[in-house]
């Protein structure tokens, strides 16, 4: 066969190729299979003890259980499919759940009332197991600006709050602290504070941090700022004889100078770039940008359309980087005007239609981010954390099955491609499916075992990269 260029001229034309190919997937690796929290919760410091988060799930558990003490009243408030079909009277509403408790789980795949029943015995089963997933220790916001001396002693009192936590296994899997941001007023404190913070830490643990363990600069608008909060990891590192890159970070995005700088460009990519690999997330704050966006208060809220804008540029900028995108928080909270034992029945009715409200309010901005692809939101209260479970395992949830098929006739195609040698190259797209299941188990929303009706092993899943199971396969 006659060609045109020669093998030297190849070679030189594909190594060229070859060095810019390789420096982009450097720059843009992919998503990371690593498990990513649902949420952030934000406590002030202050607040802040040992067994926090585990307190946490046993109010978010009585919050669920008083105002929807049944899944049928869930699936009402929520809308859930079927709600339309469900008992009204409580003898009949009880006749249903026992006979749903009785069946197999296949077996109640199969009745219309699933999903709502799935639903709601899930969010109960996670408030008492795992109800905070991430939990950030604020000295920002939720901590607000206080005499030098309280914020010493409570970064001092909070360090060894998390101490004890880790000691008595009490804290959430995921866990960070939020220091003030790195602006020409604030700086000093921010450096003092996380200073204090870690070094008091590392003195009782003897340098161990508690896995997944970040810190997270607010309200960054250049990458100077974060340059500086990296020589500062340096720095605490070096003093405590910890290994290089040992301390992680996040970065928020609330400002509209980090979604377009002053040269019209988005900075957000060489903000991550400043970070030197240990930033992991970006975060956004929902009140900060919309008021950097001179929305009033009235109006500001996750559903504003800036909002939405402040999401797709990050996805856009950040996309293939293996960065975790976070929303913001909804601010309505579903707790009752009326306290106290003896309320009468018109308080009590107030009390629940006022927390049934804001249960849809932040079910649906949390159905909002995740359809968008936003996996991970902030929750400021435990009172909201039934939401958060509700909206994600009903958006996994109902999506089951149409993700099963597809990721089954991917991992088919896959495996035709190999037997006949074809090459097959889209794992991108197997990646994308594979990761529906990853994060639906990370949260509980469904189990290992579920996702073998996708044609994957137990260990092809735990390796949670499609790459490498077609690797597999191939070798096989």
């Amino acid at each position: 066969m006659k060609l045109s260029i020669s093998e030297s001229d190849k070679t030189a034309l594909l190594n060229t190729l070859g060095t810019a190919n390789i420096e982009f997937q450097k720059k843009y690796p992919g998503d990371k299979p690593d498990r990513q929290a649902v949420h952030t919760v934000y406590g002030g410091a202050n607040l802040f003890k040992s067994d926090t988060t585990v307190k946490m799930g046993e109010i978010a558990l009585k919050n669920l259980q008083t105002y929807a003490p049944n899944f049928v009243t869930l699936a009402n408030v929520l809308k859930l499919d079927g709600y339309e079909h469900l008992p009204h009277l409580e003898a009949d509403i009880e006749k249903l759940t026992k006979k749903l408790d009785a069946m197999t789980e296949a077996k109640r795949k199969e009745e219309s009332e699933w999903l709502a029943y799935s639903v709601y015995n899930k969010i109960v089963k996670k408030l008492q197991t795992e109800a905070v997933e991430d939990f950030r220790i604020d000295f920002e916001d939720g901590f607000g600006n206080r005499p030098d001396a309280e914020e010493d002693a409570t970064a001092v009192n909070a360090a060894n709050e998390l101490a004890l936590g880790m000691q008595n296994g009490t804290i959430s899997p995921f866990i960070g602290i939020r220091i003030k941001p790195f602006t020409e007023d604030l700086k000093a404190r921010g450096v003092r504070t996380l200073d204090i913070f870690l070094t008091t830490l590392f003195e009782k643990t003897k340098g161990k941090l508690p896995e997944n363990f970040v810190v997270m600069l607010p309200k960054v608008t250049i990458p100077e700022q974060v340059v500086t909060l990296v020589n500062l990891f340096e720095i605490i590192e070096k003093a405590n004889n910890l290994p290089a890159g040992y301390l992680k970070m996040e970065t928020m995005v609330e400002a509209t100078q980090i979604v377009m700088d002053d040269e019209g460009r988005n900075p957000l990519f060489r903000i991550i770039k400043a970070s030197q690999g240990r930033c992991i997330a970006a975060h956004f704050g929902t009140y900060d940008y919309t008021a950097s966006c001179g929305i009033t208060a009235k109006y500001q809220t996750m559903s504003h359309s800036v909002c939405d804008f402040a999401h797709h540029m990050t996805k856009v900028a950040l996309g293939g980087t293996g960065i975790f995108l976070s929303d913001g928080a909804t601010n309505v909270m579903p707790i009752g005007p009326h306290r106290g034992d003896s309320l009468t029945f018109e308080q009590l009715k107030e009390n629940r239609d006022s927390v049934h409200n804001a249960w849809r309010t932040g079910y649906t901005h949390t159905m909002h981010s995740l359809i968008n692809g936003m996996y991970q939101g902030w929750d400021l209260n435990p009172a909201q954390l039934p939401m958060r479970y509700a909206a994600t395992y009903n958006f996994f949830l109902s999506s089951y099955s149409d993700a099963v098929f597809r990721l089954k006739t991917f991992v088919e195609r896959a495996a035709i491609s190999t037997l006949t040698g074809d090459i097959f190259d889209d794992a991108a797209t197997g990646q994308g499916l594979l990761n529906f299941f990853l994060k639906a188990m990370n949260c509980g929303a469904i189990t290992e075992e579920e996702a073998l009706a996708t044609g994957l092993t137990l260990d092809e899943i735990r390796s949670r990269s499609f790459f490498r199971i077609l690797e597999g396969r191939r070798k096989k």
